[in-house]
């Protein structure tokens, strides 16, 4: 009969897995970036994650990277998060992993805080890139979302949604907006509405087809908004096509250049092609800088896309826990990316042991929701209850 593992073995084997990598991380020759984030808070805690991508990962690729192109570099667990903590946790990353020729990372302030308190203390240089993704949402966030024609377009279709869901319009239901970064995601709501224009303007004759006429009666007033729909489409339509071509081939001489030739398609007053110049002129600056300093040809990668895929594959993992929270789990991260094979693996079980697993998961988190829930019922579920076992139990009301 085949010997099959217990389920526990073999989740104990991949964390030690996880572990093992994260404690053979050393510096290397190579240059690289960092990419840094926060998880999204799962339970009381976050994780602060740092990966490692070779500079030249872009063009090898030839493509958006993958996860089997970085490696994790860093994996810091607290329930307090603040920019000194966020520098204390570079410093001891980065000591181990050596420093990186550009970091990474979006415009949260904790992160921004945190990188510049790093820098002044080990009077480091190091460029810092701002993921397009997050300043192509920005920019369109600072010129629609107090812009009185689009929230009257958002109110429709909030109210238009309610309204076809659960009928046999259901199809037509627009893109759901998210309620935090809603402008990340915005252009698939930019492509709907340019799509119900069309259908909407349709001539008065097709009256007498049922679905023309519940879309019109579901978003009344979609038409006297044509003009903010066909330039909030176009906008969004812009931008969508810059951040494709920046994530899929990084910032070179050649995208900067086709990059600029579409922002100048929209209006000059448009707040988001200002914002958006802005930050191609700066970034091509440091584009220009790691180019003489180490490779002529570079396409600069200005996207930090991975690490959000890499927090989805965990987010995934994670919820199947009903009390799901931060936990030792959290290792998994490390055993996410890289290619692996036979001898990484066996190398990373050989040097790990389970006393390094409780070892880690002691140091790093003291607690867990199911620990602290254990505790609470061993402290206060053991006084017996004054009620005798027997009483009939009465329903009155």
């Amino acid at each position: 009969m085949t010997w099959v593992p217990h389920f526990t073995s073999a989740i104990n084997w991949t964390l030690r897995l996880g572990l093992g990598l994260l404690q053979q991380v050393v510096p290397i020759d190579t240059p690289w970036l960092a990419i840094i984030d926060h998880s999204i808070d799962i339970g009381t805690k976050k994780a602060l994650v740092v990966l490692r991508v070779p500079l030249t990962a872009l063009a090898t690729r030839g493509s958006a990277i993958c996860l089997e192109d970085c490696e994790c570099v860093g994996l810091k667990i607290s329930d307090q998060i603040n920019g000194e903590t966020v520098a204390a946790d570079l410093k001891t990353i980065f000591t181990q992993a050596g420093l990186p020729t550009a970091i990474i990372k979006d415009a949260d302030h904790t992160l921004n805080k945190g990188v510049c308190l790093w820098q002044d203390k080990h009077d480091a240089v190091v460029p810092v890139i701002y993921d397009i993704g997050h300043a192509a949402a920005n920019a369109l966030k600072r010129e629609f979302e107090n812009n009185g024609a689009y929230q009257r377009f958002v109110a429709m279709i909030n109210q238009g949604t309610k309204c076809l869901r659960q009928t046999n319009l259901a199809f037509l239901v627009p893109p759901k907006l998210r309620s935090k970064g809603r402008f990340q995601s915005i252009s698939n709501l930019g492509k709907w509405s340019a799509k119900m224009i069309e259908v909407l303007a349709i001539s008065e004759s097709h009256q007498s087809s049922p679905m023309l006429t519940k879309l019109r009666e579901v978003l009344p007033g979609f038409q006297r908004l044509k003009r903010f729909v066909q330039r909030f489409a176009a906008t969004t339509h812009i931008v969508a096509r810059m951040s494709d071509v920046l994530k899929n081939q990084g910032l070179n001489p050649k995208t900067f250049k086709a990059c600029l030739q579409l922002l100048d398609t929209l209006p000059q007053k448009s707040k988001t092609q200002q914002r958006l110049r802005s930050w191609l002129k700066h970034h091509f600056k440091i584009h220009t800088q790691l180019a003489a300093q180490h490779t002529a040809d570079l396409s600069l990668m200005v996207s930090s896309d991975i690490i959000e895929s890499l927090f989805g594959n965990f987010k995934h993992i994670i919820e199947r826990s009903p009390q799901a929270d931060m936990n030792r789990a959290t290792l998994i991260i490390p055993a996410l990316c890289g290619s692996m094979n036979t001898t990484i693996v066996e190398r990373a079980l050989a040097q790990t042991r389970h006393q390094d697993l409780q070892g880690w998961e002691q140091d790093n988190i003291p607690y867990t929701l199911r620990k602290k829930r254990q505790a609470f019922f061993t402290t206060f579920g053991n006084h017996q209850s004054q009620i005798p076992v027997n009483l009939p139990l009465r329903l009155t009301g």
